[in-house]
């Protein structure tokens, strides 16, 4: 079957493997429908992905078809035919966190397409556990709801309060999603970015009418938005070290900051203004089987919308000549995404 594998940094192969063979005891054989490509995608390319090493096998926002289902002791309503999204984060089930029910952040957790090979192949066994059926979504959408998930996780961790202001850093695919599920539970977003293309579309497909352009004096233009006030509440989704370092400066006093996205490397921040503000900084990784089932009843509610995200296709014969480009802010991608059909 066709596999697509990073060997190194800027270095991806297509070759033929075996396939995966029967499922056991809990699993499920898919066959992959779209692979969705994201920040850790980009980053392993470029070879600044924490947690991973090379060769390795990406693809962790899957969109796929049942094909056979092994043994189950589990009820799962499930069947051959069905399709699905794959929580790609295979949790201990024994740890702390996860007996706290905190699965995203296992203390032995394993992410298919980072820690272990993921889906950029024809076929692939999963735990049947972590299938979400969502026969009503399209491959395209159903491609996206990993994604969608952790900004979903994210808003859910943020403990919005209705009308609160919530400044969203970073209109890139997990911004777009923090966005729309933080307006979800109520939040008043504002978007911020540096790139007037991502705003403009932000505008055009979500409806967001709060801009911040970045490349400006940006705390004056989120204190003009809100009368001279600060947001109580800072996502920061753009896994650059000085945007996060930054966001400090924009959360109000008792506000609270949520890094969304992942650097490699250190964060710093003055201790005596952290203190001064009573700021609360959370992190969120991940998210959890709850997350997927808000995520894919949105999409079949078309509660939120992913109108024009899928900007870039490739296929395993493609994607090597094509990825490069998706690195560059001129190209304009909003979602790329690799398929097998």
């Amino acid at each position: 079957m066709k596999t697509v594998v990073l060997d190194k940094p800027f270095s991806f192969r297509l070759t033929e493997t075996e396939p995966p063979g029967e499922p056991g005891q809990g699993e499920a054989l898919v066959r992959v429908q779209r692979v969705g490509i994201c920040g850790t995608d980009l980053h392993a390319y470029q070879g600044n992905q924490p947690f991973f090493d090379y060769p390795r096998i990406l693809g962790h926002e899957l969109a796929v078809e049942i094909v056979a289902l092994g043994p189950s002791a589990e009820t799962h309503g499930l069947a051959v035919g069905d399709r699905c999204a794959v929580e790609p984060y295979l949790n201990c089930g024994t740890c702390i966190a996860c007996r706290r029910g905190h699965t995203n952040c296992c203390e032995r957790l394993s992410v298919l397409g980072v820690h272990q090979d993921g889906g950029m192949r024809e076929q692939v066994i999963v735990p049947i556990a972590k299938l979400h059926k969502a026969n009503g979504v399209p491959p395209e959408q159903l491609a996206l709801v990993e994604m969608l998930c952790i900004g979903a996780h994210a808003a859910r961790r943020a403990a919005i309060e209705p009308g609160e202001p919530a400044l969203v850093i970073g209109a890139g695919p997990i911004g777009l999603g923090t966005m729309q599920f933080a307006r979800a539970l109520g939040a008043e977003v504002i978007a911020m970015d540096i790139n007037a293309q991502r705003l403009a579309f932000c505008q055009e497909n979500l409806g967001i009418q709060r801009m911040v352009d970045a490349r400006g004096d940006a705390a004056a233009q989120v204190r003009d938005l809100l009368g001279g006030d600060l947001p109580t509440l800072v996502f920061d989704a753009t896994g650059n070290a000085r945007s996060m370092m930054d966001a400090f400066n924009y959360a109000a006093h008792s506000g609270r900051i949520v890094y969304v996205g992942l650097v490699k490397g250190e964060i710093t921040f003055s201790d005596p203004y952290f203190h001064s503000h009573e700021l609360t900084l959370l992190a969120t990784r991940n998210a959890t089987g709850d997350d997927f089932a808000w995520v894919i009843d949105s999409l079949a509610r078309r509660q939120v919308s992913v109108t024009g995200w899928d900007t870039h296709y490739a296929t395993p014969e493609t994607l090597a000549a094509d990825f490069p480009s998706w690195l560059l802010p001129e190209t304009g991608v909003i979602k790329a995404m690799l398929t097998f059909e």
